[in-house]
C-alpha cells in the first residue's frame, strides 16, 4: 500500500510535466541558445538539417534533438555543448570544433558535475579535443555514437574520446571511436558497463584506473598502441572482447583482484597479456594466438585460477618473471600449442606436464636468430632433455594438466587473419 502511495504520488509530480512539454523547433539561419534559455524543463528542441555555429549551455533538463543530423560547430573555442542540469538527452547531432586547451578540458560534450542521467545517442563528435568529457555526473548514458579526436594533433596533445572521473552507473555501449589519445578512459568509476565498442587507433582502447564492479564486455580494441588497460582496480569481469593488431599488448592487467578474464580473443600484439602484480584472479577460455609474447607474467602475480585456455602460435608462449614455479590449469588444463607430450590413455590431457620458461625458451630469448631452428628435431630433442635434468631449468609456469587439442573452434581464423597483417 505505501509503495502504491509512492507511485500515485511521482505520476502526478510527473504529469504537469508531460501535460505541458513543448516542441521547438529551430530552422538554419536561426540561434540554438535563445530557443535552449526559452524552453521550460522536460521540453523538446529540434533542430532542422544545417550547419549552427555557438557554444550551447543546457541548464535544465530538456532533450536537443536533431532532425537529418545538423551540424553544431563551436568554432575551435571552449566546449561545443556544456550539460549543467540533469535529465538531459542530445541525440541526432553532429556536434564538432571544441577548442584545443588540455588545461581547459575543452570536449565536444561535456557533463558537468550533478548532472545525473544525461544522455549522448547517435551522434557525431568529430574534431573535439576530448569527444565526451564527464565528470562527478551518475547513471549517464553514452550510446551509438561515432567519435573521431583531432587527426593532425600529435598523441600527447589529443584528448580522450570519453572521459569518466568520479562516476557511478555509466553505460558506455557501441560507440566507434578512433584517433583520440585514450579512446575510453575511466578513473574513480564505478558500476559501470562498457558493451559493444569498436577502439582503435589510440593510445590505449581504454585506460581504466581506480574503478570497482564494472562490466566489460563485448568490445573491439585493435591497432592501437595497447588494446585494454585495467589498473589498481578489482571486482572486473572482462569477457567476450577482441583485442587485436596493437603494438605493445593486447590485455594489461596491473594491479588487480578479485576479477574475472574470460571468453577473449588476444591475436597479433605484441604481448596479448601483460599480467603484473595480479591476484585473486579468474583467467579461463581466453584465446592468446600468434602474439609475439602469449603471456608476459610478473611480480608477484599469483593465486590465479588459469583453465581452459588455448595458447597457440605465440612466438614466446610465455615470459615469466619469479622465483618459484606458478602453477596454472590443475584442474582442467590449458591447450599449449608447443607442448611435446603425449596422450597414452586417450583422455584428452597429456601424460606430461607443459612447462614454460624452458631451456629452449630461454635460449631463443637470449639469441632470438634461434628462432628459425624451433622446428627442428634437434631443439625438439634439446627441449625434453631440459625436462629431465633439475638443474637446467628455471622456475617457470607449469600445466599439470595440459590439453592436446584448443577449445576455441575459431583459432585458425584468428591465426590466419593475424599472419595476413604482418608485414
Amino acid at each position: 500500500m505505501r509503495m502504491t502511495r509512492r507511485l500515485l504520488s511521482l505520476l502526478a509530480l510527473m504529469l504537469p510535466l508531460a501535460l505541458h512539454a513543448a516542441t521547438w523547433t529551430v530552422r538554419p539561419g536561426e540561434a540554438i541558445q535563445p530557443v535552449l534559455d526559452r524552453a521550460a524543463a522536460g521540453d523538446v528542441v529540434e533542430v532542422q538539417r544545417g550547419r549552427y555555429a555557438g557554444n550551447l549551455r543546457i541548464d535544465k533538463p530538456l532533450t536537443l534533438r536533431g532532425l537529418q543530423r545538423p551540424t553544431i560547430s563551436g568554432g575551435l573555442q571552449g566546449d561545443t555543448i556544456r550539460i549543467a542540469a540533469p535529465d538531459v538527452t542530445i541525440e541526432g547531432l553532429i556536434v564538432r570544433d571544441s577548442g584545443s586547451s588540455l588545461l581547459q578540458q575543452n570536449a565536444g560534450v561535456y557533463v558537468t558535475p550533478g548532472s545525473h542521467r544525461a544522455t549522448v545517442r547517435r551522434c557525431d563528435l568529430v574534431y573535439n579535443l576530448f569527444g565526451l568529457w564527464i565528470q562527478k555526473a551518475n547513471d549517464v548514458r553514452v550510446e551509438h555514437n561515432l567519435i573521431v579526436g583531432k587527426r593532425d594533433h600529435g598523441s600527447s596533445q589529443r584528448g580522450n574520446g570519453v572521459q569518466l572521473y568520479d562516476t557511478t552507473g555509466a553505460r558506455i555501449e557501441h560507440n566507434h571511436i578512433s584517433f583520440v589519445r585514450d579512446a575510453l578512459y575511466v578513473d574513480v568509476s564505478h558500476h559501470a558497463v562498457f558493451r559493444g565498442n569498436r577502439l582503435h587507433h589510440s593510445r590505449y582502447g581504454t585506460h581504466y584506473m581506480n574503478s570497482y564492479h564494472n562490466l566489460w564486455e563485448d568490445n573491439d580494441s585493435y591497432l592501437n598502441r595497447g588494446g585494454l588497460a585495467l589498473m589498481e582496480v578489482r571486482d572486473q569481469v572482462v569477457r567476450n572482447n577482441r583485442a587485436w593488431g596493437n603494438t605493445d599488448h593486447g590485455i594489461m592487467l596491473r594491479t588487480l583482484q578479485d576479477s574475472v578474464i574470460e571468453n577473449n580473443v588476444v591475436a597479433g600484439n605484441a604481448r596479448g597479456f601483460f599480467i603484473y602484480d595480479v591476484e585473486y584472479v579468474q583467467l579461463r577460455g581466453n584465446l592468446v594466438v600468434n602474439n609475439q609474447v602469449g603471456v608476459h607474467l610478473s611480480a608477484g602475480s599469483t593465486r590465479n585460477r588459469v583453465e581452459g585456455n588455448d595458447f597457440i602460435g605465440n612466438r614466446e608462449q610465455v615470459r615469466y618473471v619469479g622465483a618459484r614455479d606458478e602453477a596454472w590449469g590443475a584442474e582442467s588444463g590449458n591447450h599449449w600449442s608447443n607442448y611435446l607430450g603425449w596422450d597414452r590413455d586417450g583422455d584428452g590431457r597429456g601424460d606430461v606436464r607443459y612447462e614454460a620458461n624452458d631451456l629452449v625458451d630461454r635460449l631463443v630469448w637470449q639469441h632470438p636468430s634461434a628462432r628459425l631452428l624451433l622446428a627442428s628435431p634437434a631443439v625438439q630433442a634439446l627441449r625434453l632433455v631440459s625436462q629431465q635434468f633439475p638443474v637446467l631449468r628455471v622456475p617457470g609456469v607449469v600445466d599439470p594438466k595440459p590439453r592436446m587439442r584448443p577449445a576455441q573452434p575459431d583459432w585458425k581464423e584468428w591465426n590466419a587473419k593475424q599472419s595476413s597483417l604482418e608485414p
